[in-house]
């Protein structure tokens, strides 16, 4: 549970000579950086980066949203900046047809906006958006975690401990991105106990809001990250004992007290 203007256009490589979308392969198959860490990507800069893997193209738009999603919370993508998909499909070795629709999609949940013939910007966000996406939040999952801690027995609860121990794993290496997949399935877990599918859209579309950078936002500190991942442990104690209003509390903190 954690809680324009682009400022570059110069290239570390020289632009290949060809104009629009990058070649795909062959083989029928797409090449796309490794995705166990954030791609770096900074405007119209390219970097190079983790050694290629090869994909089938139908996966491609799917691990180019994921990557696309990972360096928003990790910081990758500047709230702001403008990001241009040939130039961001470059990077990845990708045609930008998948870059372009994977941004869509952001577009439409909210973490990019689109700019007419420039890119895509990442959406600047305040403290109040924050504020806001805890109190719904809360509303939300409060009421539920209530309702499945009087009636899920404790051996189900026993079953989400490794989930809570990935969060606590990925909190002490200091690895922001991994923790908030962590987070996400964490939560996706408990929530999902409540055997409603609309409510597990509706809810995981909130945190993954909430997990999205500030305007100029200070890194979470290596500490605050250690005690947000300690509180899932917590958590679950609450609930296997039955104790409401830990269990209360401890959502609401949670949620106003760090950004997830």
């Amino acid at each position: 549970m954690e809680h324009g203007d682009t400022r570059g256009r110069t290239t570390d490589r020289p632009a290949p000579a060809t104009h629009g979308d990058a070649a795909t392969p062959d083989d029928g198959a797409t090449r796309v950086p490794g995705q166990t860490r954030a791609p770096h990507v900074r405007g119209e800069h390219t970097h190079d980066g983790p050694g290629p893997r090869t994909v089938r193209r139908h996966s491609v738009r799917g691990q180019i949203l994921e990557a696309l999603r990972t360096a928003l919370v990790g910081g990758e993508l500047v709230p702001g900046e403008v990001y241009s998909a040939p130039v961001l499909a470059e990077r990845f070795g990708v045609s930008a047809t998948p870059v372009r629709e994977a941004m869509q999609q952001l577009a439409t949940e909210g973490a990019v906006e689109v700019v007419l013939n420039r890119g895509f910007r990442v959406t600047e966000r305040t403290p109040r958006e924050l504020a806001e996406l805890a109190e719904v939040r809360a509303l939300i999952e409060v009421p539920v975690m209530l309702r499945l801690a009087r009636t899920v027995p404790a051996a189900r609860w026993a079953e989400l401990r490794p989930l809570a121990e990935a969060t606590a794993t990925a909190a002490a290496r200091g690895d922001r991105a991994h923790y908030a997949e962590a987070d996400r399935a964490f939560h996706r877990a408990v929530l999902s106990l409540a055997g409603n599918e609309q409510l597990l859209l509706i809810a995981d579309d909130l945190h993954r809001r909430s997990q999205w950078p500030l305007v100029s936002a200070p890194a979470t500190r290596h500490g605050e990250l250690v005690a947000d991942a300690a509180e899932h442990t917590a958590l679950l104690d609450a609930l296997v004992a039955q104790d409401l209003p830990v269990v209360s509390s401890l959502v609401r903190e949670h949620f106003t007290g760090a950004q997830d």
